[in-house]
């Protein structure tokens, strides 16, 4: 009797294994999150990946960054596992496999990443602007498409329900032909906003290997990317700018503020980056032969098609998905739901962004209008 009671009770223990063990296997079956490597915390945008990981939504597998002091700062901020924290990055990509590299380092060390991901055939997300110089950009081109991965770029504007209202709008020809775009970028300065003195130390650098410039490329990258996406990736036939150095006690390596006119066979482009402006301001005005449209900002947008009637400003509704969020998008991307060849975060409308950075430095060093060669 005792025996028969033990062969029971071990048969009903090795059913309850049994049943925990594909349990657990059916919980991480279903865990459909991307496998997230994280490469540098020196970017104070990393906040958004760690709120949504505080969340759920995000599934940070590993974090690459070589200040440990660094790495102490977020893992207190999001109380962040020290199992995830590597200051070897070949080390963190061996052992936690990411789906995907998030690069949020220093601009003009996007290349590394890339470097490194691209012959393991790990595609690479990056915040704006996608390098510090064209020829970082052409660089990381080239690998991308020798190694067939995914390059993308992260831009904040890229999710804002205004900026696509618009583009829906003039897509369907409702103030005719583009003629004119003004898009503005920028606040107050990031000294003056609070950015962390990690995010400072290369941002306000213009080497080559930091920032690149100053809010030519930190503001300046957005308007040349929503000018690109706007024209169906359009190359453009020349660049004209001006740099001010309106506070070079605070910013005295680069310049404060920058305006990038943009010439194309039937319209130009207009696009304004300051760190001197009196308030924080990221705005899109689209004119067309009939009429324009101006989004305020990131949900708000007044239609007119008539002198003197300014109309309502309506709140266009909210992205669907995956074009919300840029985790969700990323994740529709690389599962191949979705293509990001014609979008604002794909490669192609980027490298024109980078030709028009590259021409508004060259503008301003040489001191005129800078026409760029037909490929």
């Amino acid at each position: 009797m005792k025996n028969q009671f033990y062969t029971e009770f071990g048969k009903k223990l090795c059913l309850f294994a049994l049943l925990l063990s594909f349990s657990f296997l059916s919980a991480n079956a279903q865990d459909t999150r991307l496998r997230l490597g994280v490469y540098g915390l020196n970017h104070d945008h990393i906040v958004g990946f760690f709120n949504q990981w505080k969340t759920g939504k995000a599934n940070v597998v590993g974090v690459y960054e070589p200040s440990r002091p660094l790495w102490e700062k977020y893992k207190k901020r999001y109380n962040l596992p020290d199992s995830i924290y590597y200051d070897d990055v070949h080390k963190m990509i061996r052992e936690r496999k990411p789906e995907v590299m998030l690069g949020y380092n220093a601009v003009g060390k996007h290349v590394d990443i890339v470097e490194l991901c691209a012959p393991l055939h790990i595609p690479v997300m990056v915040e704006k602007p996608l390098a510090a110089t064209l020829a970082q950009a052409k660089r990381m081109e080239a690998l991308a498409n020798k190694y067939n991965i995914k390059l993308l770029v992260n831009y904040e504007t890229t999710w804002y329900s205004s900026f696509q209202y618009i583009y829906d709008k003039v897509n369907q020809d409702s103030i005719g032909k583009i003629r004119r775009m003004v898009i503005r970028d920028g606040h107050r300065g990031p000294v003056e906003i609070g950015c962390s003195p990690e995010f400072l130390a290369w941002l306000t650098d213009p080497a080559d290997n930091m920032n690149g410039a100053g809010p030519l490329n930190d503001f300046g990258c957005y308007g040349s990317d929503l000018a690109t996406w706007l024209m169906h990736g359009e190359r453009p036939i020349a660049v004209t700018a001006i740099a001010k150095h309106y506070k070079p006690l605070v910013y005295p390596k680069v310049e404060d503020d920058a305006t990038i006119l943009v010439e194309y066979a039937t319209a130009t482009a207009s696009i304004e980056a300051s760190w001197n402006w009196a308030l924080n301001l990221k705005d899109m005005e689209v004119w067309g032969e009939r009429g324009v449209i101006h989004a305020f900002d990131g949900t708000n947008v007044q239609f007119r098609l008539k002198e003197g009637n300014f109309g309502l400003v309506t709140k266009p509704k909210a992205l669907a998905e995956p074009n919300n969020d840029p985790l969700v998008y990323l994740t529709a991307v690389l599962r191949g739901k979705i293509s990001s060849e014609n979008d604002q975060a794909g490669l192609k409308y980027n490298m024109i962004a980078m030709e028009i950075l590259d021409a508004a430095k060259r503008s301003i060093n040489e001191g005129k209008r800078i026409v760029l060669q037909p490929k």
